[in-house]
């Protein structure tokens, strides 16, 4: 356990916040209004409240909380309108899916925040500055304020992009460098409320610098629990550290407690992807934007060539990939352009994935150009290492599946079907039409098998046509008939195979089967139907030709 835990990476957190995103999404809907006092009002208990105000409303002294009669009262100008948190949410989401371009694992944080955690995508933007600096530009260009903070932790950059003051984007540094393995950190006598402050073990680093200034709302508490803090003097995180564990978990609750090591990195803290993240994604982060197909094409091999190794490192084989094109010029309502292929096996050749993409290359429209190229293995299945035939080829019939990803991609798998068996006597209800890509026997009801006891024609009629039959005696199998106007003398048969129905069936009657050949050397498969009856002439049918 302690090597599992000593060989993790170090998480990187961003936590994103927008403080005025409900005016910022109004301004952007009404340019008009941009740069005067503004405010979003909301009732609340009987009164309208304000909700969130923007940068020329707080500079007048208008802030979130009070009443619309005061603000009114200090900013006669305001202007206002109603709040709308169900818009907001579907904005944030729209927001945290734009964030995708610098990671996958991204979520919304609360009404006004998106969490990114971007650890080892940091590299691909020149760092975790950079990175930080060009979503708050891009931010900015599409009328967002924002402040952006990168911790170790999700509840230190929460705490500090909300609470820490300072610049709008700011970097902590790794507690243990870069791509460097966490250490085991175990709480101390003191931590676990043996006795002693509640300070964190080997203290003193930046981390710790910066949150004990912090007001104790920065710990994400219930409202109770700030104001029974505040009301014995304890207003700041570092004030928590001078008492001991057991007797804060006595007064105020084991939240205090959890919600104190959470930020300092004592206890871990999920963070769930707003989508479930592919489990093998290559991302390539083009230092000039590329509009040429050729430009394109070349950028996915490289990708391919990487996804395909990380593939062959875990001995998986891509069933579907997708691939998400970035614009420079996409805005955050828009979604980035997608192409997906599938295949009907698990594959990790590059090339017979690029022919696949190939197809579907001529539908992207890159604009003033692509700048962000992310391909993603959305299913995977085991693929063990094939031996190959002497012609360097591997063995089996990979011909036969290329053809059938080529036609699934460029028809539709569900155009692309296969025949399958069914547990059942009947011949017409015996096969069943299935996905060419599913797996072997897996849309056959109780997992059924060709029958291999019994010879069936390679052609069925449906329906079976009606013929007329004469017989030497009434078992046994026609010596002549008649089929569409043409006589045919049978010169061989077989049988007689009695088929009935399933006995939860009550229509139709039993079936007795022959296997006949005329002079001409053609193979038919007729049936009587019904049981003898004397005086009632049998019914005949023609079902079927062999081969």
């Amino acid at each position: 356990m302690a090597k599992r835990e000593a060989g993790r990476t170090a998480r990187r957190i961003l936590s994103l916040w927008l403080p005025r995103l409900p005016t910022d999404a109004h301004s952007r809907r009404h340019p008009e209004r941009r740069g005067h006092p503004l405010a979003a009002i909301l009732a609340e208990r009987g009164r309208l409240g304000v909700a969130a105000v923007n940068r020329a409303a707080a500079a007048a002294g208008v802030h979130p909380g009070m009443s619309l009669a005061d603000a009114r009262a200090i900013e006669p100008a305001l202007a206002v309108f109603d709040a709308e948190p169900e818009s907001d949410a579907r904005l944030l989401e729209r927001i945290a899916g734009w964030c995708t371009r610098y990671t996958p694992w991204t979520a919304p944080d609360g009404p006004d925040g998106v969490a990114l955690d971007i650890t080892g995508c940091a590299h691909l933007f020149g760092g975790e500055e950079a990175m930080a600096a060009d979503l708050s530009a891009r931010l900015g260009a599409a009328g967002f304020e924002s402040r952006i903070f990168v911790a170790d932790t999700p509840a230190a950059a929460w705490a500090l992009a909300r609470f820490g003051g300072g610049a709008p984007t700011l970097t902590l540094p790794r507690c243990a460098g870069e791509g460097t393995p966490l250490q085991a950190s175990r709480p101390s006598p003191a931590q676990r409320g043996r006795g002693g402050p509640a300070k964190r073990e080997g203290g003193g680093n930046r981390a710790d610098t910066l949150l004990s200034p912090l007001p104790v709302a920065a710990l994400r508490l219930p409202t109770a629990t700030v104001e029974g803090l505040a009301a014995v003097g304890l207003r700041r995180i570092g004030d928590l550290h001078a008492l001991p564990r057991a007797t804060l978990a006595a007064r105020f609750g084991p939240e205090l407690l959890r919600r104190l090591d959470q930020a300092h990195g004592r206890l871990d803290e999920p963070l769930s992807p707003r989508l479930p993240v592919p489990p093998h994604s290559a991302r390539l982060a083009l230092p000039e934007p590329i509009t040429t197909a050729e430009a394109i094409a070349e950028a996915l091999r490289r990708l391919l060539a990487a996804l395909c190794a990380g593939l062959e490192t875990t001995g998986e084989g891509a069933r579907r990939l997708r691939l998400e094109l970035h614009r420079v010029d996409r805005r955050l309502e828009d979604a980035p352009q997608t192409l997906a292929i599938g295949t009907g096996h698990p594959v990790r050749r590059p090339d017979a994935l690029m022919r696949l993409f190939a197809q579907k290359l001529d539908r992207v429209e890159p604009g003033p150009g692509l700048e962000l190229m992310v391909l993603s293995a959305t299913e995977a299945g085991p693929l063990a290492a094939a031996q190959a035939a002497l012609d360097g080829d591997a063995d089996g019939q990979p011909e036969l599946g290329e053809l059938m990803d080529r036609l699934g991609n460029r028809l539709g798998e569900r155009a692309v079907l296969r025949l399958v068996p069914r547990q059942s006597w009947l011949p017409e209800r015996s096969v069943t039409s299935a996905s060419a890509f599913a797996p072997a026997f897996a849309d056959a009801p109780g997992g059924a098998l060709w029958p291999a006891d019994r010879p069936r024609p390679v052609r069925l009629l449906a329906p079976p046509e009606p013929i007329e039959a004469m017989a030497l005696v009434p078992d046994d199998p026609p010596v002549m008939f008649r089929w569409r106007g043409a006589q045919h003398r049978v010169r061989r048969a077989d049988g007689p195979e009695r088929i009935a129905a399933e006995w939860w069936r009550r229509d139709g009657e039993p079936r007795d089967y022959y296997r006949v050949e005329d002079e001409a050397g053609r193979r038919f498969w007729v049936y009587r139907q019904g049981l003898y009856r004397p005086g009632v002439a049998a019914l005949w049918f023609l079902h079927g030709f062999f081969g």
